[in-house]
Parts: structure tokens; C-alpha cells; sequence
């Protein structure tokens, strides 16, 4: 029997979808992850644990630009919805800072506690308070961008079909620029994954909360990066995501970075930053 895909088994499902499997010496990439988040919380001026919503979870880290009315970009961490948080990815805005991008850097509840619905919201309420206050950090509410990595990657796929009019009263563009890295856009396989004591998805939730079956509700331009030493199964859904929104009319591009893996490819925010940086800078204008 399928369970998804061409996939039999959770074992065949596990191999593509934990990255865990397939790269080596993963706890060092997760304690640089540590170590430079650390150091630029230290090294940069920030605001830590901004409240947009009413629980302690629902918090933003701020890194405001030098430079007045700047633009503005949002990021989800990763995690597989179930780990991580904000501060561990503190690191990303290093080089938005230094390109006199403002970083808001989401943190959201995490499963068990919660579904992935209530992620979703919690991340469209980020993004909204976001617009409201850009100005309150020196922010340009005109020019937000999006990006997420892994799950959070997931995350910013799903603003793509937030009706932003009708549910916040706000301007249905308000995002610029879509940057998923490493995302997953169709959960279908995960109630049959290793994670589904912690996920706990339904039918309906997958249907829900899977960006390829959810029409595009904004035009913005979107990058969907993975890095090019990524499961098949990581690529796929990258691909088949960027051509769905090419079937919807949206500037959508697939982007394999050479020489990266899961963990690796988000280390392009550190320093100056690189391409992806480029991209931000370029819907920033």
C-alpha cells in the first residue's frame, strides 16, 4: 500500500523528509546555529520579546536598520513545527542588518501544544502587527518582505494565501517578496512520518495548511530555495510548488544553491550576506 507518494513506508518516508538522516555531524551545524545567534544578539542592536498577540509564546525579536523608513523583512524559523526558537535563528540578521534591511524574527507556540493551524495564525498575526508598528522600530510598513526556513519555510508559503483584506483589514500586497528555503508545501506526508505524535494532522489540517493546494492570494514575486545537496523529495516539493505558482500567474523561481545541505543553506544571512540578500534587496526597492 502507498502511503504517499511513491512511498510504502514510514521508514521510506523518513529517509527524504528528516534531514537528520542524511547529513553528517548535525549537532554541529545546530550549535553554530547556537553560537552565532548568540553572538549577534550580543553584537547588534535588538529588541527581544516584543509581544504581537496574547500569549508568551506570540513574541518578535526585532533588529532594527541604522537607516529611518527601512525596509522591512520577516522570518519563520524552522523546527518541523515542534522545536527551536527565534533567538536560535538571531543569526539571520546579520546581514539583513548590515543592507540597512530591518529583521523581525518570528516565534511562534510549538506542537504538541498547539496545531498547525494555530501556527499559521499566530504567523499571519506576526506578519500584521508587523505592518501596524513598522514604523514604531523605524521600519517602512510599504516594503515587507517574507522568508522562512524548513517549517518556517512552510510558513511563509502560507502567507502567500492569507486574505489580508478581509482578515485584518490591511492591503491585500502588503508583502513584496516570498523567500521559502528548504520548505514543505504539501503535508501529506507527514501523518505518516515519525512526527505525527507530535503533529498530530488531519485529513483536514493537511488540507488546510498545504500551500500547493491553496490558491495564491497576492501576486508578489517568490523564490523557493532548497539547497542543492537536499533529498529528492526536498527538491521535488520545491519544484512542484514554484511551478504551481507559475500556473497562477505569480513570478515564482526554483532556486537549488550549490553546495549547501538542509542546515547549511540559511548561513547565506551571516556577515554581508549573499544571495539571498540580493533577492531581499532587490524587492526592497
Amino acid at each position: 500500500m502507498t502511503l504517499y507518494h511513491t512511498f510504502s513506508t514510514q521508514e521510506e518516508i523518513e529517509q527524504e523528509y528528516n534531514p537528520r538522516l542524511s547529513v553528517e555531524n548535525v549537532e554541529e551545524h545546530v550549535n553554530w546555529y547556537s553560537s552565532e545567534s548568540k553572538r549577534v544578539i550580543r553584537e547588534y542592536s535588538n529588541m527581544s520579546g516584543v509581544a504581537y498577540g496574547p500569549t508568551r509564546a506570540e513574541i518578535l525579536d526585532i533588529y532594527p536598520a541604522d537607516n529611518e523608513s527601512a525596509p522591512v523583512h520577516i522570518f519563520f524559523h524552522g523546527g518541523y513545527w515542534h522545536s527551536f526558537y527565534s533567538k536560535d535563528f538571531a543569526f539571520v540578521a546579520e546581514g539583513l542588518v548590515r543592507n540597512d534591511i530591518a529583521a523581525v524574527l518570528v516565534n511562534y507556540a510549538l506542537c504538541p501544544s498547539v496545531t498547525i493551524d494555530e501556527i499559521v495564525r499566530q504567523s499571519s498575526a506576526a506578519v500584521a502587527w508587523t505592518y501596524n508598528n513598522a514604523e514604531s522600530f523605524g521600519g517602512n510598513p510599504d516594503k515587507i518582505t517574507v522568508s522562512g526556513h524548513s517549517a518556517g519555510g512552510h510558513l511563509a508559503g502560507m502567507m502567500m494565501s492569507v486574505s489580508w483584506g478581509n482578515d485584518y483589514g490591511l492591503p491585500q500586497n502588503l508583502i513584496k517578496g516570498f523567500l521559502p528555503i528548504s520548505g514543505l508545501f504539501d503535508l501529506a506526508p507527514f501523518p505518516h512520518s515519525w512526527l505525527q505524535p507530535k503533529l498530530r494532522l488531519t485529513t483536514e489540517q493537511v488540507q488546510r495548511n498545504s500551500p500547493v493546494l491553496l490558491k495564491p492570494a497576492c501576486n508578489a514575486p517568490v523564490v523557493v530555495a532548497v539547497g542543492d545537496e537536499e533529498s529528492g523529495e526536498f527538491h521535488r516539493q520545491s519544484e512542484i510548488y514554484a511551478a504551481f505558482l507559475q500556473k497562477h500567474g505569480i513570478d515564482a523561481k526554483y532556486m537549488p544553491v550549490e553546495g549547501k545541505n538542509h542546515f547549511s543553506v540559511v548561513d547565506d544571512f551571516l556577515g554581508e550576506g549573499g544571495d539571498f540578500c540580493k533577492i531581499i534587496i532587490d524587492w526592497s526597492q
